[in-house]
């Protein structure tokens, strides 16, 4: 047995211990741990955000976890076991790569992924859309849609016309945020963020790391704001926008040092 096995074989064997012997392992059913995955997931995502390797190995064990956690609950109800779903996973993973385990040639990533999605659908998906799960974040769910999309031809040819389609959504959300209509206003710019994380995609920019990284450098400079505020004897908001912008430019600067 290799050590890969040895250590994953510790993991279920301590799995099974848990189950049988800690009150709290034993109440959990697949509905309780759910919530506690999408915690975890989340933490996972920080991690690799902040590039924080100790962090990111810890957060994946703990994913690991989950995974054996939910194959043990299924094993207890005759649904599916542990090594059942693993090779489920090989043969979906061999299935789905013919360019390393059959005789198809790709040129590049572009063609794997169009292989990938044209293979999903000869295994009964009716859309190439349809493994979005409902429940993702706007932005990411936007993502996944373009890029499935792409994968069966469906998309720009250049940079150039998705910027222009920006463009084009930008005048439109401008125009209806200006009559006043609400309503109106929020469907434009929903296509224009759309538009957006579609240019992003071309530029090779993941737009919901973007973002992240935008809203941590946020959260650096205002609680740099508020901490050179309270060093100051200020109260914020009885501050001039003018006089927290001093701190503002100060934090940029500090940045960029």
């Amino acid at each position: 047995m290799t050590k890969r096995s040895e250590a994953f074989e510790r993991l279920a064997v301590i799995m099974d211990e848990l189950r049988e012997k800690c009150p709290w392992d034993k109440k959990q059913t697949m509905e309780t741990l759910r919530h506690l995955t999408i915690e975890e997931t989340y933490e996972l995502a920080d991690s690799i955000i902040d590039n924080d390797i100790q962090s990111i190995k810890k957060e994946l064990g703990d994913i690991l976890l989950h995974i054996v956690f939910y194959a043990k609950i299924a094993e207890e109800q005759n649904l599916f076991t542990l090594d059942e779903l693993i090779h489920a996973q090989c043969e979906k993973l061999i299935h789905r790569h013919p360019h390393v385990y059959g005789d198809v040639t790709v040129q590049n990533e572009d063609e794997v992924k169009q292989n990938w999605e044209m293979l999903k659908l000869k295994e009964g998906n009716k859309s190439v859309l349809e493994g979005v799960p409902k429940g993702l974040p706007a932005m990411i769910k936007a993502i996944r849609m373009q890029e499935k999309a792409r994968g069966v031809g469906f998309d720009w040819d250049k940079p150039e016309q998705v910027w222009e389609k920006v463009e084009e959504e930008m005048k439109e959300f401008v125009h209806e945020a200006e009559k006043g209509d609400k309503k109106k206003a929020e469907a434009e710019f929903g296509d224009l963020l759309f538009a957006l994380v579609n240019y992003a995609r071309f530029k090779e920019i993941n737009p919901e790391e973007a973002l992240e990284r935008t809203n941590k450098k946020f959260l650096r400079r205002f609680q740099f704001i508020e901490d050179s505020a309270r060093k100051n004897g200020q109260v914020l908001n009885k501050m001039s926008l003018e006089e927290m912008d001093v701190y503002w430019n100060e934090a940029k600067r500090n940045e960029r040092e």
